[in-house]
């Protein structure tokens, strides 16, 4: 019988990556993300998933950012006791994510709890810090480039995606041919990361799309930067700048080290008020073999900033005044510290709130990038009086072209590309430029749609 593959998770948005891959009774995952975003995104985490945990036999991570790993928590509370293969760069990375992603739910409920502000009484996190290192302890190192079998009739590759310590692309081989995941593709001239490994060989080949409809600008994060942190500082203001924890931050944190050094902004102090980010630049030298920096740069990009650990140094920051640098997490302002140096910086003109990255529908990043005035944090409305900037210099993600020019590199031509994580506008946009650039078969899945991994035409809704 052919394998089958579902589409769970990141159609139509560019969170909750799950995808379903059953064969001859049996099945696996291909990542298992959280959503993020709009409400009705967001509701998927607690809604059981279309089929029982209990019978799930492995799951392949291609990475450890929250939308392709963190549902795993969830998944292993409701009773999954398999496997969890994992580059070691991602299994260290999700060692520090997922208890940080589970403490974060925790505070945030107890706060709500605490302010009387949430819908649901008691507020409740979607999985607890126990749960976290519970779902650690399944985790299997796999190294790239060698063949494992996470099920009978299936091998699976782990190839280098560029995009983070760890990021792979996943070739699942089997007897009728090969369907690759791309996971997350980094850039090909990113500062820290090599670019992806060109496309091995496969039938099928599921390629997101987060920037399938633009391209990232031609100015390097400094040239980007510079003018906006310069002027900041020169008022006296405060450069708020939500990050995520891993790769973005430590991709600031050497721009600002780079920017410094040449003297092209002010020695302001930078500050980086997240755990989860401190403890991921210092794996950068452990995994020295990953990524394009030497122990030189790996200490300059460390050393710029100062490191944010406990909460009372967090509280008191957020009290302080200008002129300074604050990295902090999360990089869409869904949780976590930012939101409170979002809640007491972002009514004073003189400050200024950096975007770095992609912004999700729904996400309180997206509102500022798309110039709401107000957001809605820990139950009251804050008003936006800050200057608002979007930076796409620093982004980690291939642009449409670089997409492309990936998908190019295939040593066959597939029979489909399913064209998944990225906005509707993106995903078809990408979609097109496949079928007429490429002459190649794409398809944008619809959720929950199943795909015969042998058949000539999609199967269920997709289309």
């Amino acid at each position: 019988m052919a394998p089958t593959l579902t589409f769970l998770g990141a159609n139509a948005t560019v969170t909750g990556s799950r995808h379903l891959v059953e064969h001859e009774g049996r099945r696996m995952l291909v990542d298992c993300g959280m959503f993020q975003g709009y409400k009705q995104l967001r509701l998927r985490n607690w809604a059981a998933p279309p089929f029982d945990p209990r019978t799930l036999d492995a799951v392949v991570l291609t990475h450890a950012h929250i939308d392709h790993s963190g549902w795993l928590p969830r998944l292993v509370a409701l009773g999954f006791r398999g496997p969890i293969h994992a580059t070691a760069g991602t299994a260290d990375l999700c060692g520090i994510l997922l208890p940080d992603a589970a403490r974060l739910q925790e505070e945030d409920a107890q706060f709500a709890n605490q302010g009387g502000f949430s819908r649901h009484h008691p507020a409740l996190p979607l999985y607890t810090e126990a749960d976290a290192r519970a779902c650690l302890a399944q985790l299997r190192v796999v190294d790239f480039g060698r063949p494992f079998a996470p099920l009978p009739g299936l091998t699976a590759t782990l190839q280098r995606a560029g995009h983070l310590l760890g990021a792979a692309s996943v070739r699942l081989a089997h007897e009728g041919g090969a369907v690759l995941f791309s996971g997350d593709l980094g850039r090909r001239n990113d500062p820290i990361m090599p670019a992806p490994a060109p496309v091995d060989g496969a039938d099928v080949i599921v390629v997101e799309s987060t920037y399938g409809d633009r391209t990232h600008p031609a100015l390097s994060p400094e040239d980007e930067l510079a003018p906006v942190l310069a002027r900041v500082a020169a008022r006296g203001g405060i450069a708020v700048v939500p990050t995520f924890a891993v790769g973005r931050a430590q991709a600031l944190l050497l721009t600002l080290a780079r920017l410094k050094a040449a003297q092209r902004i002010p020695d302001v102090p930078v500050f980086l008020d997240s755990p989860m980010a401190v403890d991921a630049t210092g794996l950068y030298l452990r995994h020295r073999a990953e990524h394009r920096l030497d122990e030189a740069q790996c200490a300059q990009m460390r050393d710029v900033a100062v490191l944010v650990r406990d909460a009372d140094t967090s509280r008191a920051l957020v009290r302080r005044r200008g002129p300074m640098i604050v990295l902090a997490a999360s990089g869409m302002a869904t949780g976590g510290r930012v939101l409170h140096h979002l809640a007491a910086h972002a009514g004073e003109p003189r400050n200024a709130i950096v975007l770095t990255g992609y912004q999700a529908g729904g996400t309180r990043g997206a509102s500022l990038a798309s110039g709401a005035r107000s957001l809605r944090i820990h139950g009251r409305d804050v008003d936006v009086r800050a200057e608002v900037v979007q930076v796409g210099a620093l982004s980690a993600h291939a642009d449409a072209d670089e997409l492309l020019a990936w998908l190019a590199t295939a040593s066959r031509r597939p029979r489909l590309v399913a064209v998944t994580h990225g906005e509707p506008e993106a995903a078809e946009a990408l979609r097109r430029r496949i079928v007429h650039e490429l002459g190649w078969d794409a398809t944008v899945p619809e959720f929950a749609s199943t795909l015969d991994l042998e058949g000539e035409a999609p199967a269920g809704s997709l289309r």
